[in-house]
């Protein structure tokens, strides 16, 4: 076994042994852009890349200091945490931080999740505070429209026949035009949520560098011309994600969000995605308040099942600095919170 960087003209072959949008050599670039420094290692049996492992290195404003973000990798080994460990001196890391593409449908992820759980710990990490929701929703796209729509909850179905009976639009567009009006309802839609998301710079950066590429697809809900709501999915491999959305509060009586949904759910049965992963959930039974609920009664509703990752591990190079980054991180995200709220 032999573990290198993985070379330009190799992109192709890394693509195709990593298993998540995060981790694909498109999204690397992608992050290149917003001034993120990237990683690439590919395990190799003889001259056969067999796996790869892409890390993010972000720098500690003022001091001499990286830390390293690993999401969405494979099943960890010693083998990995080894590599790691010897990228965290390479990149004077304080820690990396690990959250593994692996978990089960909740909730007998509870007993199979514990295991690999049991082995981080063991071999030397703690967790951390989570950046990728542990929880998700997930659809299966193999079953055909009638079984889907009779598995939904009867108000999901009733809100697309809603949204189909006043004839809202929906079509992919990833034009200029569709991402500036994407971007708008973002913007309109984080205010009024008051949850912290993303800058103008760095969404725009994710249009021009994934929409070339055929992973990324934009889809809008019209009526009259107006658009109501504009949805972002990945397709990677037989997957289909939904990363971000938005809509507007006008005509919310015509249900555009649904119908949008229900569309791009056939859409990923016609290119061939066998899974539907719509990215993130608090969890299960979450809090009324939750601002995170109804995103969660949402999904829920289109007969989705609750799936959970093994959650988030820091594999500490640097014990003294990590305790006090840990310190500091929890106070920045409580002003992050704050100031969501109040912008």
């Amino acid at each position: 076994m032999i573990i290198r960087e993985v070379l330009e003209e190799e992109k192709e072959l890394f693509d195709g042994v990593v298993s998540h949008p995060l981790q694909s050599w498109e999204w690397g670039e992608f992050r290149k852009k917003t001034g993120v420094g990237v990683v690439r290692v590919g395990v190799y049996e003889g001259k056969r890349l067999t796996a790869g492992y892409q890390l993010t290195v972000h720098r500690i404003s003022g001091l001499p200091y990286t830390l390293l973000y690993f999401p969405k990798g494979p099943l960890p080994d010693l083998e990995m945490l080894n590599t790691l460990q010897k990228i965290c001196h390479e990149q004077k890391s304080i820690f990396v931080k690990l959250e593994p593409n692996v978990g089960d449908f909740y909730p007998q992820s509870s007993k199979t999740n514990l295991g690999v759980r049991e082995f981080l710990i063991k071999s030397g990490c703690q967790e951390g505070r989570p950046l990728f929701t542990r929880f998700t929703f997930q659809l299966d796209l193999a079953k055909d429209e009638d079984q889907l729509l009779a598995e939904m909850k009867p108000k999901t179905r009733y809100n697309i026949k809603i949204s189909q009976r006043h004839g809202v639009q929906i079509i992919e567009d990833n034009s200029e035009s569709a991402f500036k009006a994407y971007l708008g309802l973002m913007m309109e839609t984080t205010r009024r949520q008051g949850f912290y998301a993303h800058t103008s710079d760095y969404h725009r950066k994710l249009w021009e560098t994934l929409a070339p590429t055929g992973m990324y697809h934009l889809f809008l809900a019209k009526l009259d011309n107006k658009v109501l709501a504009a949805y972002i999915f990945f397709t990677f491999k037989d997957y289909l994600y939904y990363p971000y959305g938005a809509s507007t509060r006008e005509k919310r009586e015509v249900m555009p969000t649904y119908g949008l949904f229900w569309e791009v759910i056939k859409y990923g049965q016609r290119v061939g995605c066998k899974t539907f992963d719509m990215w993130g959930t608090p969890g299960p039974n979450p809090d009324p308040k939750d601002p995170w609920s109804g995103f969660h009664r949402f999904k829920e509703g289109f007969g989705s099942r609750l799936f959970e990752f093994v959650g988030s591990y820091d594999l500490v190079s640097n014990p003294q600095l990590y305790g006090l980054y840990s310190f500091a991180n929890d106070i920045r995200w409580k002003l992050l919170r704050i100031w969501a709220r109040f912008r």
